[in-house]
């Protein structure tokens, strides 16, 4: 009897061990829907957005009646599992192919995306989902890139108080590196894009990546990153101020150097109240057997802050490194916050066995009263229920999380998740 009353309370201490540990596994995850590359659609590399009603929304690169995939839809059902359909399948024609980001909605219910590929000129389009009475939804296409304004627009866009659209593209425009572009609504219902920034190369930055999108901040600056040039081609984060005369000018705010400080943002930046920024790299950082501190595979990334100073220069604080391994690997999208001020994010690698270095991860991050933070995972993923979660997560008012995936999961192509605290 004293020997089974041993092992009972050994048992139950080695379990809560687990669960109050850094890094151990800490929500109920949930697979809403696991998408097969079929007519529903496959990889979710997008965060996804809520409506006014619980419904989520998000895009799938793959799949659909053309093969180039999807706007999709999930309803809550009463039983607790969810309706997923599809509100629009790309063509590959003028209506483009390969959507990427996250959706935006406006005012009246619209949603507004990306999609890098095809479109009129081959440089892909920003399209508009109108919602019908009879619950259809109408895509029409409000710019086509043509490759001098801009070429392959991925990362998903930004609207201001005044309705306008900001986004930025992988390639094309003045100098083919690039460009920061903004979309106005006009009288007539139609849309006008202007070039705000070409980006140059070099010190002035090169090649936003495929989760990057710009932020704005109270006073209507944009903020965002490019994966290369700034400091040895390692990217860096900037700023655009608009000026009297209409026209937008560029700073600098922080150019990433190998390796400890992290290198290669492949998102964009998070804006906190007191205008701090938060992003994340997808190398760098300090070297380890997983992410060996190499030319090539520089560290397994990092997670970082942007304070302003009253002189107008930024200071740059590593809030983690990541690890591999357990611990994730090679973050991609930004992070989000809750309301107690947690940061909350993926590392698309690290933390299982999938070949490589891993399934990936969802993290959580927690300020301390010394200013350090501690990270804790909130789910690693598996084969089985989905990996690679290359896209960012969003919260609901319950601080339930959501995001998808880019693979695997029961069908294949990815699922889209819940994780439940």
């Amino acid at each position: 009897m004293q020997r089974n009353k041993f092992w009972t309370a050994l048992t139950a201490a080695l379990i809560m061990a687990l669960i109050l540990a850094p890094g151990a596994w800490a929500g109920r995850y949930k697979v809403l829907h696991a998408f097969t590359y079929g007519l529903d659609g496959g990889e979710v590399h997008g965060a996804l957005v809520f409506d006014g009603v619980g419904n989520l929304y998000g895009t799938a690169y793959w799949g659909g009646d053309y093969g180039c995939g999807v706007v999709f839809k999930l309803t809550p059902n009463p039983d607790g599992s969810w309706t997923q359909s599809v509100l629009h399948s790309f063509s590959g024609g003028q209506d483009g192919c390969n959507a990427h980001s996250a959706l935006i909605f406006d005012t009246a219910g619209n949603l507004y995306g990306n999609a890098g590929e095809s479109g009129a000129y081959g440089c892909g389009v920003i399209f508009k989902l109108a919602p019908n009475p009879d619950g259809n939804w109408t895509e029409s296409v409000i710019h086509s890139f043509t490759g001098n304004d801009g070429c392959h627009s991925w990362g998903g866009l930004t609207s201001d108080a005044a309705g306008n659209l900001y986004g930025m593209t992988e390639q094309g425009g003045a100098h083919g590196l690039g460009v920061v572009f903004k979309l106005t609504l006009n009288p007539d219902e139609s849309w006008s894009e202007s070039v705000l920034h070409s980006f140059r190369g070099g010190k002035g930055g090169a090649y936003p990546a495929r989760q990057a999108n710009v932020a704005v901040d109270v006073a209507g600056n944009l903020y965002g990153t490019t994966r290369l040039g700034g400091t040895d081609d390692h990217g860096l984060v900037f700023k655009l101020a608009s000026n009297p005369d209409g026209t937008w000018e560029q700073t600098v705010l922080h150019r990433f150097r190998r390796f400890a400080g992290g290198t290669n943002p492949f998102g964009g930046v998070a804006v906190d109240a007191a205008g701090s920024l938060y992003g994340t790299t997808a190398s760098g950082g300090k070297g380890t057997d997983v992410c060996p501190a190499g030319l090539f595979n520089p560290g397994c990334g990092v997670l970082y802050k942007l304070t302003p100073k009253p002189d107008g220069t930024w200071t740059k604080t590593v809030l983690h490194r990541f690890k591999g391994g357990k611990d994730g690997a090679n973050p991609f999208a930004r992070p989000i916050f809750d309301k107690a001020g947690n940061l909350f994010g993926t590392a698309p690698d690290g933390a299982g066995n999938c070949g490589g270095v891993g399934c990936g991860m969802v993290y959580k991050l927690t300020p301390d009263p010394d200013g350090s933070w501690t990270k804790t995972t909130q789910h690693r993923f598996r084969p089985e229920s989905g990996t690679t979660p290359t896209a960012g997560v969003i919260m609901d008012e319950a601080g339930n999380l959501y995001g998808g995936t880019a693979y695997n999961g029961p069908g294949g192509g990815g699922v889209v998740y819940e994780i439940t605290p």
